[in-house]
């Protein structure tokens, strides 16, 4: 019986669509939890100071993979080990942060699937423009402890200035008791946009944050198709269950006697675009025939 080490950010049930769909890799390449594999779980509960602790942890069990996902989760393995394979379910930009060499030969311990969410950042600007050309003003909500995120924001100042926006950045925090605080600092801006920067912590907290949105009239984008299913007006981003049921696969072939090295960084081919209309019914707004046709989903 092989055993994965899994190093999740948040928990269980907030990454539960990710998590399902890397169960569903395993088993299509004939891996059964209690079977063929086991799988040792270490939750940080949106606490990443306590990621190298149990990545540690992880260590010590001697897994055949370590499969983490995002900037924190993989730094933290990678301090944790040189010498077992890990594998990024999904990865910001793993070039840029250090974690391989480069996408073709990653050279090390390390390899997986790299979003690149920092090049559609720009992008979710783009369309949020599209859908409000006369927006000045924008919101961007993120969690600072997570350094792969601080190259999205910088993506978007650079969009920013080149479509005539002002951004305003707020801290998103851990504690769902604080939200409000923020929620209220962001108000006092008055911006005519907000933008969600997605993270673990981003997808805990994703439906009270589209709530928000909504109850404000605020049109909002999100960075993860969940959050426009939870009532945000749009999102753009990589498909994380396409990414997810890739990593799977590096899994099985680790397992057959390949190295991380040896392996080329893949990423996701399908990049979904998904508006809610009955939310932008609801804010007043007419979605362009353009972007509509372009949609991968449209939630009446």
């Amino acid at each position: 019986m092989y055993r994965i080490g899994f190093l999740g950010l948040s928990s269980a049930a907030d990454y539960a669509p990710n998590l399902s769909a890397f169960r569903q890799g395993l088993r299509h390449l004939g891996y059964e939890e209690g079977k063929q594999i086991s799988i040792e779980y270490r939750w940080a509960q949106d606490r990443y100071e306590r990621l190298p602790a149990l990545a540690t942890d992880l260590v010590r069990l001697n897994p055949d993979v370590i499969v983490t996902h995002a900037t924190p989760g993989i730094r933290a393995a990678q301090q944790a080990t040189t010498t077992i394979p890990i594998v990024m379910g999904v990865s910001s930009d793993p070039v840029r942060l250090g974690f391989v060499k480069s996408l073709a030969r990653p050279g090390g311990n390390t390899t997986g699937v790299a979003t690149l969410q920092s090049d559609l950042a720009a992008k979710r600007l783009e369309l949020l423009k599209q859908i409000i050309p006369t927006l000045g003003r924008i919101a961007i909500l993120l969690n600072p402890t997570n350094p792969g995120i601080l190259e999205d924001l910088k993506q978007m100042e650079f969009a920013g200035v080149k479509l005539g926006v002002r951004l305003r950045s707020f801290e998103l925090v851990r504690e769902p008791t604080a939200l409000d605080t923020v929620f209220s600092a962001i108000l006092r801006e008055r911006p005519e946009g907000l933008i969600v920067v997605a993270d673990s912590l981003a997808l805990t907290h994703g439906s009270r944050i589209a709530e928000f949105a909504v109850r404000n009239r605020l049109p909002a984008m999100g960075g993860w198709t969940r959050f426009v299913v939870d009532g945000g007006l749009v999102s753009y981003a990589a498909d994380f269950a396409e990414g997810w049921r890739i990593a799977a696969r590096y899994v099985d072939k680790i397992f057959k006697g390949a190295k991380p090295a040896d392996l080329p960084v893949e990423q996701p081919t399908k990049f979904e675009l998904v508006i809610n209309m009955k939310t932008a019914k609801a804010l007043g707004l007419t979605i362009p025939p353009s972007l509509l046709l372009r949609a991968d989903q449209v939630i009446d």
